[in-house]
């Protein structure tokens, strides 16, 4: 939690019960329904909650956003998003459905009122979003076939709608067709923890 409070200290008291009850939700949890390596459960708030909030330092979602977390996991980085900003809706997606109850129950446990969930795959939803994000695996391009019909044309925040990911190690190859909708940021300039040195956001532009 110290590191949380480190680089985000403006949190409201809720936030940050929200926040510290995480740990041990997720631990018990993990416990039954292996989301987390359970090697990683004690990096919980470096490896998985930080990173997640690393989207919040190149952009500050206006309320009234809507966001779709595509390939969530137990929750991530949605359910961290969704306690910083307590005025955007998230809507949670994973393909695994003991994943999408594991951060549906967590959800619940701490009191979000503005995420929902779908068991389902990214190619089934049919809503619009003003972004999608993701801290998974798949390629750039990949992800783009499968998100473009979700992106609003309407803009209502400063970054243009699109793509916000979560990415590591080197993406010269992987950003390249679209290198010139892509932008990165680097977490090792917000964060200075060595697991974020290899770390990166990047937004692509879905017109």
């Amino acid at each position: 939690m110290e590191q949380i409070l480190r680089y985000f200290p403006d949190l409201t008291d809720k936030q940050k019960e929200q926040f510290t009850q995480l740990y041990p939700l997720y631990t018990d949890w993990n416990s039954k329904i292996n989301v987390i390596s359970r090697k990683d459960i004690e990096n919980l708030y470096e490896h998985h909650v930080l990173h997640s909030l690393g989207i919040a330092k190149v952009i500050r979602f206006r309320p009234g956003t809507t966001v779709m977390d595509l390939g969530t996991g137990g929750g991530f980085p949605g359910i961290p998003l969704a306690i910083l900003f307590p005025d955007v809706e998230f809507h949670l997606v994973d393909s695994i459905g003991k994943k999408v109850r594991v951060a549906q129950e967590v959800a619940q446990s701490i009191g979000l009122e503005n995420v929902r969930f779908s068991h389902a795959r990214g190619e089934e939803i049919k809503e619009k979003y003003d972004f999608v994000v993701t801290r998974a695996v798949m390629s750039l391009v990949d992800l783009m076939k499968v998100v473009r019909k979700n992106i609003h044309k309407d803009m209502r925040n400063s970054m243009p709608n699109g793509i916000i990911a979560l990415k590591g190690g080197e993406l010269d190859r992987e950003m390249a067709p679209m290198r010139k909708i892509c932008v990165t940021w680097d977490l090792k300039d917000f964060f200075s923890e060595e697991y974020f040195l290899t770390k990166k956001v990047v937004h692509v532009t879905v017109r």
